[in-house]
């Protein structure tokens, strides 16, 4: 994978410098693979550059120089391509999402990173891609991230009281009858007061895993929750 600098002078001698170009891109994670095409569908050239800001500078400062660039066919937009299309953006250029290389080439001219950007390009040309990339920088982009937070803890907690359960089922008779019978809330703050220093071997065991376990659901603040909260809830 190139992650050196990449020199910017077409291999091709550019088209005049006012014909509009487009440029096709194919997204990794560490290097994006990078084509310019015609408006008349002729190839011009494709290299590879770094998936860092100095990259970026690098790309399209070499796509320019094969003329006005002003649209480009972008992978993965909304992923690994989302620094790459909010830097197109800014330096004026509209940024299209394509969804996948053309099967028709990939079957022609095979599977290759080359191939990829050159089609994103095609993609954009005929009229195959229209939809325009998100813009990935704005109060949408900030609730999607939350949104992921959010949905990371839920799960975690319910898989942590799957797991508090789990071990109760299987725990020994005297425990688990003294704890039969407890709202969620108030299992979780039995569990978490549990003295495993008494006992040793599996029952000793079973009690510091439910401590452990407990010891997520214990409550925060009561100025942080409303009267009757319920523990065994994740918050909204």
């Amino acid at each position: 994978m190139p992650s050196i600098t990449q020199p910017t002078a077409p291999c091709h001698v550019p088209v005049d410098s006012g014909e509009e170009i487009l440029l096709g891109v194919d997204t990794h994670k560490d290097f994006h693979a990078a084509a310019v095409v015609t408006v008349l569908g002729a190839a011009l050239d494709g290299r590879s550059f770094p998936a860092t800001t100095e990259g970026y500078h690098q790309l399209v400062s070499w796509a320019h120089s094969f003329g006005a660039l002003h649209r480009a066919g972008v992978e993965c937009t909304g992923s690994s391509a989302a620094s790459l299309a909010r830097h197109l953006r800014a330096e004026g250029i509209e940024v299209t999402e394509v969804n996948q290389p053309d099967k028709a080439a990939r079957r022609r001219r095979g599977k290759t990173d080359a191939v990829d950007a050159e089609a994103a390009a095609r993609a954009v040309l005929s009229g195959r891609a229209t939809a325009t990339a998100k813009a990935s920088d704005g109060p949408v982009e900030e609730l999607r991230l939350l949104k992921l937070a959010k949905g990371s803890a839920i799960k975690s907690r319910t898989q942590a009281i799957n797991q508090l359960k789990s071990v109760l089922v299987s725990a020994d008779t005297a425990l688990r009858e003294s704890l039969a019978g407890l709202s969620n809330p108030h299992l979780f703050k039995r569990c978490a007061e549990l003295d495993d220093s008494q006992e040793c071997g599996p029952a000793g065991t079973a009690r510091h895993v439910l401590k452990l376990l407990a010891g997520q659901f214990r409550t925060t603040p009561s100025r942080n929750r409303g009267p009757g909260h319920d523990m065994s809830r994740p918050p909204v």
